[in-house]
């Protein structure tokens, strides 16, 4: 029965690997089938009278060609350089060698033609350092269309070169580009789309020129292409063989010859003992890891009690704008809802520097950039399960001062605390009451004062208050500047 025969294009496999790439070696056999196409003439029979003597000119002019000729093995390490015929003939000669490269090979191929000739024949390879392109590699389509037109990132993916750069530590002083490109141009993020990470490349020929040809560059066919990056990542095209038959390549041409070839993995395996020192050591590795990363952490990281909410807030009074006076200034304090409570440490009030005001627009504005720091818990109770919990309520109060250090009401306002972690920045108008008349604004204005709130909580709805219906009936209001806040919110639950 026939061997099924497979086609190499048929993809590739990718493999992780941690150890050194220098120990992987694979064998590849080739061996030559009989031809394609179609089938050839006879020769004509020999004369009468000469069957015999016909039969041993045949034979004699009819020589079979050797058995290097048409099966051939080679076994082949990682970036190990076999020579094809046409590099024999092309680095022989001295006045050929241009780089180093060449003259490397060129004493290479003296030091093989002394002990003896080269043992390759049809399999050779070309390393990471060889001048050698792959076009199939670079014409390859992503639909199976006949009229398909590549795009911009399919041509540079096929344009790019990748090589492993040997680079080597530079101090921070000797930097000479940029880490991060805050404001990038179209023409840069479309040079820098393509991800281009360094890979080492090998390639695995095989030379199938009819008997006595060898050498001829048309008759060069890749057979396994390896790639190596710096992660481990070993990609091989196509894929070993195992059990599911070997690869067959069809030549053009009138006689349609036909190759089949196989590639093995023959790399050393690990011994048992080996192997088990080897996890050893990563096991300590991993460990000391560990170790070293929870001394990062450290021992006092607390954790909340289960059914408890820690909410950390990291807040900032950015600014204040729109007020009528200058030196302005904040008071501010947290009021926290039943099941919410503190550390005693923490100071629940705060008040800001006195700020003067520079015009920004159309606004004056006072850029306060005070921090405070609060930190409460939320601990879930029997009867609240089925009810939504009341977050705790900033407020505060804009004052401003005058020549003669008397303050004056500028604006009350309150912020509820964001209920979702992160970054927020919000701001928040205000309001200040106001008396019927011109007195009461002529005695704020010469003598300080205004009308003031007994109980701040009343800019919402007062913590006393325990009734059903509010009524703010006749309380006059004038709305004033506003204040702008950034918190930073931290939840931890358990």
């Amino acid at each position: 029965m026939a061997e099924a025969l497979r086609s190499a294009d048929g993809g590739c496999a990718v493999y992780r690997s941690r150890d050194p790439v220098r120990n992987l070696r694979l064998r590849v056999r080739i061996q030559r089938l009989a031809s394609a196409g179609p089938l050839l003439p006879q020769a004509p029979p020999p004369p009468p009278g000469r069957g015999l003597l016909g039969l041993a000119e045949r034979a004699a002019t009819g020589a079979r060609r050797p058995e290097e000729e048409e099966e051939e093995a080679a076994e082949v390490g990682w970036q190990e350089k076999l020579f094809s015929q046409f590099e024999v003939d092309l680095y022989r000669n001295e006045s050929a060698c241009q780089t180093p490269l060449d003259r490397q090979y060129h004493e290479e191929i003296l030091k093989l033609e002394k002990a003896g000739g080269r043992k390759n024949h049809r399999i050779f390879t070309y390393t990471d350092h060889d001048r050698f392109t792959n076009l199939e590699e670079h014409c390859q389509k992503v639909t199976d269309s006949d009229h398909e037109v590549p795009s911009y990132l399919a041509e540079r993916m096929a344009n790019v070169r990748r090589r492993r750069q040997d680079r080597r530590p530079v101090e921070a002083s000797a930097l000479k580009s940029k880490i991060i490109t805050w404001e990038p141009t179209e023409e840069f993020i479309k040079n820098n789309h393509v991800i281009n990470t360094p890979v080492q490349t090998m390639y695995i020929m095989g030379d199938l020129g009819p008997y006595g040809k060898l050498g001829h560059r048309e008759y060069e066919h890749v057979l396994c292409t390896i790639k190596v990056d710096g992660n481990g990542v070993i990609t091989v095209k196509p894929d070993f063989t195992g059990t599911q038959g070997a690869y067959r390549i069809e030549l053009d041409g009138e006689k349609r010859e036909v190759w089949k070839y196989t590639v093995e993995n023959v790399s050393v395996q690990v011994q048992p003992e080996e192997e088990e020192r080897e996890q050893s050591v990563f096991r300590d590795l991993y460990g000391r890891h560990k170790e070293y990363l929870s001394g990062l952490v450290g021992s006092e990281f607390e954790m909340t009690l289960p059914g408890t909410l820690r909410l950390f807030v990291n807040g900032e009074i950015v600014s204040a704008q729109g007020y009528e006076y200058d030196n302005i200034y904040v008071h501010f304090f947290l009021e926290l809802p039943n099941q919410w409570s503190s550390p005693a440490f923490q100071q629940l009030s705060g008040v800001t520097q006195t700020c003067a005001t520079k015009t920004v627009g159309w606004e004056n504005v006072a850029y306060f950039c005070y921090p405070f720091t609060l930190e409460m818990f939320f601990t879930q109770g029997d009867e609240s399960e089925d009810s939504l919990p009341q977050w705790p309520v900033l407020y505060f109060e804009v004052l401003s001062l005058d020549f003669w250090q008397r303050y004056r009401v500028e604006g009350y306002g309150s912020l509820v605390l964001p209920a979702s972690p992160g970054l927020h920045t919000l701001t928040i108008p205000t309001w200040r009451p106001v008396e019927l008349g011109t007195v009461a604004e002529l005695r704020r204005f010469f003598i300080g004062g205004s009308p003031e709130l007994e109980d701040i909580t009343y800019v919402r709805i007062p913590s006393t208050f325990k009734g059903e219906r509010l009524s703010r009936f006749g309380f006059r209001t004038e709305t004033t500047g506003s204040v702008t806040f950034r918190l930073y919110c931290l939840q931890q639950s358990k």
